[in-house]
């Protein structure tokens, strides 16, 4: 007797691990968010820094510009939270994503939502603007020499060589160029958009050798070739933003060279699309909305003709481009599909 009431104690203790287990596993979940989630003030941001030019060229209504960015902040809030709360409760995978071959870099991307965000609040709050700046450029300037330093040690697997690795150094000092000038830095945001530049041609270098002599990318990781259009065009950003005068033949080849990547990107799409959809598919919206505001902050400046012509397509596009992905993640979340299983 005594022996069946200490079988049905365990049995009622196991059942109540269990269940606190599942209730921790399951909070585990809800938090470990990954930092690639932070691509999606990237490509808000973006688009609401286009629509602001937009509103300026072509005089359509600022609200929407606005609404965007007040978007972007409030998704930017989230997610800061969230990864913060990650290396409370789940330091675990924060450590594991930290020391990932791929998945680290995307971690650069905190610095880089941050300095976005602060260009969103300038018109607002200039010492808002001021502070997110110091801290997303030191974030990033951090980060970038950190992870930076453990790639040039060498014994990386050429496999794991992906677009991704743009984001600390090149995204990041682009966009400090951007942030630097619109504060009133210029001469610090030319020096933030010549390591940007530098880093940007070496590092493609490099890529170009995997894509073209290394396996094919595995389906999970072709979204992340959406990252490939960013330079040139983030890129062209930063340099209409750190110079003055009519738009010079750099402009035009970073804007061309971006128009190249994007028509390399819509060839690809079937073999890409062979990974079902996920968040990582937001690589492409921060490239896609850069590739609209370059025309627009050219015809800003002066230019007319070529440029003129096909700005209304690309910026059609950009909006089409954010508006499929944000609907298509709105689903997943619907159904409960957001966050991913396991990490790839």
């Amino acid at each position: 007797m005594q022996t069946s009431q200490s079988r049905q104690q365990e049995i009622q203790r196991e059942r109540v691990e269990a269940v606190i287990g599942a209730r921790q596993s399951s909070r585990k979940a809800h938090i470990a968010v990954p930092a690639s989630f932070f691509g999606i003030v990237l490509g808000l941001a973006g688009l609401g820094g286009a629509w602001r030019v937009a509103a300026r060229v072509w005089q359509l209504p600022s609200v929407i510009g606005e609404a965007l960015m007040l978007i972007a902040g409030i998704v930017w809030a989230l997610m800061l939270a969230l990864y913060a709360a990650k290396w409370i409760y789940a330091r675990e995978d924060a450590l594991q994503e930290l020391e990932h071959p791929i998945q680290c870099c995307f971690v650069g991307l905190i610095g880089v939502a941050t300095m976005l965000i602060s260009m969103a609040a300038l018109p607002y709050s200039r010492l808002a603007a001021q502070i997110a700046f110091v801290l997303g450029a030191v974030f990033t300037l951090a980060f970038a020499v950190w992870r930076t330093g453990i790639l040039w040690q060498g014994g990386r697997d050429p496999s794991a060589t992906t677009p991704v690795l743009y984001l600390p150094t090149v995204a990041g000092a682009f966009v400090t160029a951007t942030t630097a000038a619109a504060l009133g830095y210029r001469d610090w945001g030319q020096l933030a958009f010549g390591a940007g530049l530098f880093s940007w041609l070496a590092i493609e270098s490099v890529l170009l050798h995997r894509l073209y002599t290394v396996t094919s990318m595995p389906a999970p990781l072709r979204p992340t070739l959406g990252i490939q259009l960013a330079p040139p065009v983030v890129g062209g950003v930063a340099y209409l933003s750190v110079t003055t005068g009519t738009p010079d033949l750099l402009a035009y080849a970073m804007l061309g060279y971006g128009l190249l990547q994007a028509l390399l990107l819509l060839r690809l799409l079937p073999w890409m699309r062979q990974q079902p959809f996920a968040p990582s598919y937001w690589a492409f919206t921060f490239g896609a909305t850069a590739l609209a505001a370059v025309p627009l902050d050219m015809i800003e400046r002066g230019t007319t003709e070529a440029v003129a012509l096909i700005a209304p397509y690309l910026f059609v596009a950009a909006n089409i481009v954010v508006g499929l992905i944000a609907v298509a993640t709105v689903r997943l979340i619907v159904k409960g599909r957001l966050l991913p299983k396991a990490a790839t």
